[in-house]
């Protein structure tokens, strides 16, 4: 059940995005669906492997560098995700930051609705 509730919320968080940022389209929620599990595979497999091999680059950023790492995975998902696009590097960026403020709301709002008293 928290699975397809987590599934759903990065769906909606990509329809957010997609709604506040300009050159970040999701045409349906249906491609948000397809969307946030192709971006949840690429930062789970690729995302994973880029943090691990660029974590000095980070610590020397102070953790700005993955936010470049994320836009870039978001780049790569929208390459392989039916009506997901990203018309640039810039909409990547911004898109990764207000992405990951969108799931970090959503995911309180799922922790609450889920959690018992």
């Amino acid at each position: 059940m928290k699975l397809i509730l987590n599934w759903i919320l990065s769906a909606l968080a990509l329809l957010v995005v997609a709604h506040l940022v300009s050159g970040f389209i999701v045409s349906s929620f249906v491609a948000a669906l397809i969307a946030a599990v192709i971006v949840g595979f690429v930062n789970a497999t690729i995302g994973a492997i880029l943090k691990i091999l660029t974590f000095p680059l980070t610590i020397v950023t102070f953790g700005i560098f993955w936010i470049v790492i994320n836009a870039i995975m978001l780049k790569l998902a929208a390459a392989f995700s039916p009506g997901f696009q990203i018309t640039g590097f810039i909409p990547a960026f911004i898109g990764a930051i207000v992405l990951s403020l969108v799931n970090m709301i959503f995911r309180s709002v799922g922790k609450a609705m889920t959690s018992k008293d």
